[in-house]
């Protein structure tokens, strides 16, 4: 049992203040993500952009009462809190974390490499959950913060221990080593993710090497050559080490003499067979995948099996059963209104606390359902476990919980306080489903793999056009911390969600962004306000083009309009009058040289003077629009524009004797003219992985991917003609894909007769003949295995929205903005 005494003990802190001994079970990095108050540690971090030390009222309000600071805090304001103080709170995480790891003298499988560890580690799972209680890292948890987390979840229950590890710079790993403490290592590969944080690929290679210090054996494939002279060296060194047992390497190899010799693999439409000599005999698995990745990972768990002298039976029946890996949440619209997150291929808790911490950011419904398993291989007590679970649900605001299992079934008392059904099976579970129990709410989908919740996700998703556009949540976080990195300290954030978010979604998108903590947000339009105010949206919202029909909404709503002329005052002025308000948030839009909207600088005396009558207003921000930040070209208008703002912002702010934000920067502005960030920035196109300006497009990742399928294939002869007009001919006897998307969906009919092209089994196919309402047609001629029904890329990582927009002639904005809204989006998280 932890508490704070002996905590401070292991970390060598100085325990500021003591007012009790509760039992310590949880640590808490983000305040966001509280689960149980009362038996919570929090380490607030300290980074460039945040320090957490400001949650600590917050949490010590909502009943948190054990803190590691690195900053004093003022003891009177944590009356009844346990404070223990360190040099550094990320520094005392992994301190506490390796202690705890110590404890435990149980095998423990180490996974790092460029790509494959998440999979490895749950197909490592799958193989050997019959064996032993397992515990291994939530979901893709393996940073210096994630792997902390998981390994504190080891207890004197568990048999085995797989955790994975990733590093973006020199340095990292070192601090995950200790946390770890592998007895057995698996290095997926090499490749050239995170490549921007070291010197060249053998320093990457060494860095991940460090988790082996102390390991017995590691597992690697020595077909990268790189990776296998870096462990050779590194076999070396360590082999001088003064320790008792050597570092054993097991290889294996499709190209060369190995521990493991690959000696055929053989495809089929569904499955793949490998054969391979082991110690000179003669083995073979089969596998339900036939991609190159999943054969590479396939391998390395059939070495980690054939370490642990597991029988060649047992290998064989458990790799062919292996199951797909859900590395998303999916967020999608479901029947009745109701949105539906799918998670239907594991559980256990620590996938169980982040699927409910997605489902929290979800805010367009009131009520929230979880549908849940049984929780497999927990080393808890089944009472123990589905006590902890209940409180999890009851923390997270959940009202309802239909289980499903016959352990869950056993404790259904445990969720007495909640709204509740229980099944034993997932076919009873079918068997009495009624579309009609579910209306209006958020549901989670979250099951172990062996009961098939997919079959439920499938009964409760509404039916979709085949054309899809999925957003990656995961993704959009990201660009949004790559911008941040580049703001000057203190500079506040509003995010553009006008035009749907450029077509990415509302209320969704605009969740992401307050769980995340943006200052602003932004639309267009009142109703689009008013949208995100109804589905739970409270962070402050800026409307940009306020019309006066809709200025008592903007009230009603608590909405924040810009105003651009004294026409527009005058009009908004008399309504907050009417409704007898003072001091209501208005913004002010500047015109420096865009001449679109905008007090001018002769209109500043009069805008001053009537913003001061009667205290009516409060300035929030004064703003303005850059014409052509992106443009080096136009670096002069920009550079003059700035300057121009500089002085009619400060004479604004100066007359009326109080602060008020200032911005200018958009989303090329804030890394091409850094000087123009001043207090806020507007961060739009960019957060959507698009860079205009180019030269900060390699720290995006991609969000959107619009995808379609293939509806028929048609041989037709030289000659021939496709499409309306008879406008494209056949030269040669030619193969054609129709596909279910037109300019219905927003896909241009610019883009027709070759213009355009799709992905198909990852090639390049150009649009044949005119573009269609409802369909198109593609030229597949020159790509094998065409088939109906093979999913099409329009644009996404591997053919990027820019490429689109190019050959279209137009800006990856109308391509974004103009996707039709009867294409279903489909959200996730990975």
């Amino acid at each position: 049992m932890y508490t704070a005494e002996s905590i401070s003990k292991i970390l060598k802190g100085e325990l500021l203040q003591q007012t009790g001994s509760p039992e310590i079970e949880h640590i808490l990095l983000d305040s966001r993500k509280l689960l149980t108050a009362e038996t919570s540690l929090f380490f607030p971090l300290v980074s460039d952009r945040r320090n957490a030390h400001q949650y600590m009222q917050e949490l010590y309000r909502k009943g948190v009462s054990n803190f590691v600071v690195s900053e004093p805090p003022p003891l009177h304001e944590f009356p009844h809190a346990n404070i223990i103080l360190v040099k550094h709170t990320m520094q005392a995480l992994h301190t506490l974390t390796a202690w705890h790891r110590q404890q435990f003298q149980v095998p423990v499988i180490g996974i790092t490499g460029s790509n494959g560890k998440t999979i490895v580690k749950e197909w490592l799972f799958q193989l050997l959950e019959k064996d032993y209680r397992i515990v291994r890292s939530p979901k893709s948890y393996n940073s210096q913060i994630g792997v902390p987390l998981s390994v504190w979840q080891m207890n004197a229950d568990h048999q085995l221990g797989i955790f994975e590890a990733g590093i973006s710079q020199p340095g990292e790993m070192v601090n995950l080593e200790k946390i770890i403490r592998p007895t057995i290592g698996i290095f997926t590969n090499i490749g050239e993710a995170h490549d921007e944080g070291f010197l060249n690929i053998r320093q990457k290679v060494n860095e991940k090497l460090i988790l082996f210090m102390k390991s017995d054996v590691l597992i690697y494939c020595k077909d990268y050559l790189a990776l296998n002279e870096c462990v050779n060296s590194f076999h070396n060194l360590v082999g001088k080490r003064e320790v008792d047992n050597d570092l054993q390497l097991l290889t294996w190899s499709r190209k060369t003499d190995a521990d493991l010799r690959i000696v055929s693999v053989d495809r089929n439409e569904s499955h793949t067979r490998i054969d391979a000599l082991y110690k000179q005999e003669p083995l073979f698995i089969r596998i339900p995948f036939v991609d190159e990745g999943s054969i590479e990972n396939a391998i390395h768990c059939w070495a980690l099996m054939l370490y642990l002298g597991k029988p060649q039976e047992v290998i064989q029946e458990r790799m062919d059963h292996l199951g797909n890996i859900a590395m998303r949440l999916e967020l999608k619209q479901g029947i009745n209104d109701c949105s539906i997150i799918n998670d239907s291929y594991n559980s256990d808790l620590g996938s169980l606390a982040i699927a409910l911490d997605f489902l929290q950011q979800q805010r367009q419904h009131s009520a929230r359902t979880v549908i849940l398993s049984d929780i497999l291989q927990s080393g808890k007590s089944e009472a123990t476990l589905y006590e902890e679970v209940a409180g999890m649900l009851e923390q997270k605001g959940i009202q309802k919980i239909i289980g499903i299992g016959k352990s869950i079934v056993r404790e259904k008392l445990c969720f007495r306080s909640l709204k509740s059904a229980f099944y034993a099976t997932t076919e009873e579970f079918l068997q009495e489903f009624n579309p009609a129990d579910f209306q209006h709410e958020s549901i989670l989908v979250k099951g172990a793999r062996v009961f098939q919740f997919e079959r439920i996700s499938k009964l409760l998703e509404q039916k979709a056009h085949q054309t899809i556009l999925e957003i990656n949540l995961s993704a959009i976080a990201h660009n949004i911390k790559a911008y941040q990195a580049t703001l000057k300290p203190g500079t506040k954030l509003m995010a553009m969600v006008k035009a749907f978010s450029y077509g990415s979604g509302s209320y969704e998108i605009a969740s992401l962004l307050q769980f995340h903590g943006v200052d602003y947000l932004a639309v267009a339009y009142a109703d689009e306000g008013v949208e995100l105010r109804r589905a739970g949206i409270t962070v402050p919202i800026m409307v940009m083009n306020p019309e006066p029909t809709t200025f008592d909404a903007i009230l009603q709503w608590n909405l924040e309009p810009e105003l651009y002329s004294m026409h527009s005052l005058e009009q908004f002025e008399e309504v907050v009058r009417y409704a007898n308000k003072t001091d209501y948030p208005v913004h002010i839009k500047l015109d420096t040289g865009m001449h679109r909207l905008g007090f001018e600088e002769q209109d500043m005396p009069a805008l001053v003077q009537r913003l001061k009558i009667d205290g009516l207003f409060k300035v929030q921000s004064v703003f303005s629009h850059l014409a052509a930040s992106e443009d080096a070209d136009n670096d002069e208008l920009t550079r003059r524009q700035g300057q121009l703002f500089n002085k009619m912002s400060v004479n604004l702010q100066t007359q009326l004797g109080y602060a008020v934000i200032r911005h200018i920067a958009n989303s090329a502005a804030i890394h091409r003219h850094p000087e123009l960030q001043l207090d806020m920035v507007r961060l739009g196109i960019g957060m959507y992985g698009v860079d205009n300006a180019g030269g900060f497009q390699e720290n995006l990742r991609n969000v959107s991917t619009l995808k379609t399928t293939v509806a028929q294939l048609k041989r037709i002869h030289a000659g021939d003609t496709v499409g309306y007009g008879g406008k494209w001919k056949a030269e040669v006897p030619s193969v054609i894909a129709t596909v279910r998307i037109g300019y219905a969906d927003g896909y241009p009919r610019r883009l027709g007769n070759g213009k355009g092209k799709m992905l198909v089994r990852q090639k390049l196919a150009p649009v044949a003949g005119v573009v269609a309402m409802d369909m198109l047609m593609l030229d597949v001629t020159h790509i094998p295995g065409v088939e109906e029904g093979d999913e099409v890329i329009v644009f996404g990582e591997e053919l990027p929205v820019q490429q689109l927009a190019g050959w279209a002639e137009t800006i990856p904005y109308e391509i974004l903005t103009g996707i039709s809204q009867r294409v279903k989006r489909v959200y996730f998280q990975e």
